[in-house]
């Protein structure tokens, strides 16, 4: 018996599928009997299409850019804006520097030369605690060695971002970090306690718990970094629900993801590096798995 939401590996070796929902059997057959749509419409009550909810929203104003960022050996020339309500991806292979990208953005990583403004604010050579104060926000690639503390609760977890909003004459108010976590997870629809360690949590509200944490920060961009990753497909739904709300609310958002139906589903341009260059602009209209591949693999120049 092979329990898994990996749906290509699920296809790849089984001869019988069974789907489960809530508790129940939702569905069972043979293999040839089933589509990746239908598997995925019997797990989330619904078509593979509404995975993808995604809402139109005007673009504001620019809230992140930036120029002609390098790191020596990584990435260079990386420029790029990103407005109010915008999701925009950086697509790419494993080893493009999307990752780096981002994290270089955030302050982790190094730059050896670029500009990166946030608003009216110029950062340079900056720490994370500088982007955070920026308006930066950064949902790690992985959540349970860089985004949480795995033996901490929930409550303590999404209130790391912002102790002082939660100190009292320097002590931590139990008080306040419960009212405040209570809040975000709840707006999360995060299923389980607040004062419930996150290692036993799943992985999709573990990765609310990250989300929870990051925007208590009130950021004005917010980096997520394959946000979906070791989720089931129900997870999934929810977590892409919350990024268009979080869209529709002005919040410029920057997708790092693999999976490509996902960068099409949620973008409204996507960017595609190649061996640390951007060779390919998308818009959400003239996307598609063909053309992203193509500049993934170096095989076309920068297209719009």
């Amino acid at each position: 018996m092979f329990v898994s939401h990996r749906l290509e590996e699920v296809f790849a070796i089984s001869q019988r599928i069974t789907v489960m929902r809530d508790g129940r059997v939702v569905g069972s057959g043979p293999v040839d009997e089933w589509t990746t749509e239908e598997v995925i419409r019997k797990m989330v009550g619904r078509s593979l299409e509404a995975l993808y909810p995604k809402e139109k929203v005007e673009p504001g104003q620019v809230v992140l850019r930036v120029r002609n960022l390098r790191r020596a050996g990584v990435f260079k020339d990386i420029s790029f804006e990103v407005r109010q309500g915008e999701i925009v991806s950086l697509a790419g292979l494993v080893g493009a520097g999307r990752s780096e990208v981002a994290r270089a953005i955030f302050g982790i990583d190094p730059l050896h030369s670029g500009e990166i403004s946030v608003g009216n604010t110029t950062l340079s050579n900056h720490a994370p605690q500088a982007a955070m104060t920026a308006g930066i926000g950064l949902v790690p690639e992985d959540r349970q060695q860089q985004g949480l503390v795995m033996e901490m609760t929930v409550m303590r977890n999404a209130t790391l971002t912002v102790l002082r909003q939660v100190q009292r004459l320097g002590l931590v108010s139990k008080e306040k970090e419960r009212q405040i976590a209570a809040r975000w997870t709840q707006r999360m629809q995060l299923k389980g306690h607040i004062e419930e360690p996150v290692n036993i949590l799943s992985g999709g509200n573990q990765q609310k718990v990250v989300l929870a944490k990051w925007l208590l920060t009130n950021p004005r961009v917010l980096f997520l970094d394959e946000p979906t990753r070791g989720i089931d497909v129900g997870a999934k739904q929810e977590i892409y629900a919350q990024i268009n709300k979080l869209a529709k609310t002005g919040l410029a958002i920057v997708l790092v993801s693999s999976e490509l139906p996902e960068v099409l589903g949620l973008s409204d341009r996507v960017l595609v590096l190649h061996e640390g260059r951007l060779t390919g602009e998308f818009t959400r209209s003239t996307a598609t798995p063909e053309k992203i591949m193509a500049c993934a693999t170096g095989h076309t120049k920068r297209a719009a």
